[in-house]
């Protein structure tokens, strides 16, 4: 009980030190807000991501703390805990991500046969909206309201880009207003290369993620199996005795870091280059 009295008041006492730094806790707020947005969830908050960080580490940390009877073992298990929330959040952006982008060749395919059919491009774009694919088509829909209030194109086109703040989304913004502005016969054509590019770009990129995935999995057992073999060692009550020392929780400390290290380094070495948003001045 005495330990599970301290484990809680530790958890105060960071509560209170991260209270009384302002200006890093409005800079994470705003890190954090714009993860949220990303994620494509409306009803989820900064401070409900934090309490929900907050309430993971005391459970879960309690919880082993109970199993274990090791502080030391209890307090990692909560800081990992913790930042559960934000690696789901983190997760859902990447695979909005990637769906967006495996979903722009069809949607400017649908462009294509739009202009076929007469449509202006204006219309057609905003045509995605409904008849587009389902991950575009809220963008799209927010891009017509405001091609149909501000009546330009162009700052429909700019808006649209920073919303999805996307390089393959740049390159489709750029394309469209380009072919906008100069207009002429090859509309089409100019599309259909587009689409071309993409579709090869997006099996290109699908491949390399697929092998990168094994070093991210690799890292990813590597890292867990001492964790789990410790887990199974602590339910013996001389092994938990051992690590619920000084000395053991020295090592326990040492073998986290060491864990940490190792984890980004095989991140770092098997991760893949980000596209860079090339287009930083407005469209029109």
């Amino acid at each position: 009980m005495g330990a599970i009295i301290g484990l809680t008041f530790a958890v105060g006492v960071l509560l209170l030190i991260g209270a009384g730094r302002p200006a890093t806790r409005v800079a994470r707020v705003s890190r954090l807000s714009v993860l949220i947005t990303h994620s494509g969830l409306p009803r989820v908050t900064p401070t409900g991501v934090i309490s929900a960080c907050v309430a993971c580490a005391v459970v879960i940390g309690v919880l082993i703390l109970i199993v274990t009877a090791v502080p030391m073992a209890a307090l990692l298990a909560a800081a990992v805990a913790g930042g559960a929330p934000l690696m789901l959040l983190r997760r859902r952006v990447r695979q909005r991500t990637a769906a967006r982008r495996a979903s722009w060749p069809d949607a400017v395919d649908s462009l294509v046969s739009g202009v076929r059919a007469g449509l202006a491009l204006p219309e057609a774009v905003s045509d995605l909206g409904v008849r587009g694919p389902e991950p575009l088509r809220p963008y799209f829909l927010r891009f017509a309201g405001e091609y149909r209030a501000t009546g330009s194109f162009t700052g429909a086109l700019d808006a649209l880009r920073e919303e999805m703040a996307d390089p393959t989304a740049d390159r489709v913004v750029a394309a469209l207003a380009v072919a906008w502005d100069v207009g002429g016969t090859d509309l089409g054509t100019v599309l259909r290369t587009l689409a071309v590019l993409l579709r090869e770009d997006a099996r290109t990129r699908g491949d390399i993620e697929a092998r990168q995935s094994w070093t991210v999995n690799a890292a990813r057992v590597s890292v867990a199996a001492p964790w789990v073999t410790l887990a199974l060692l602590c339910t013996r009550p001389e092994a938990a005795a051992a690590f619920g020392t000084a000395m053991g929780a020295v090592v326990l400390g040492i073998a986290a870091l060491v864990s940490i290290l190792a984890y980004r380094l095989m991140m770092m070495i098997g991760r893949l280059p980000q596209e860079r948003r090339w287009m930083i001045a407005q469209v029109a």
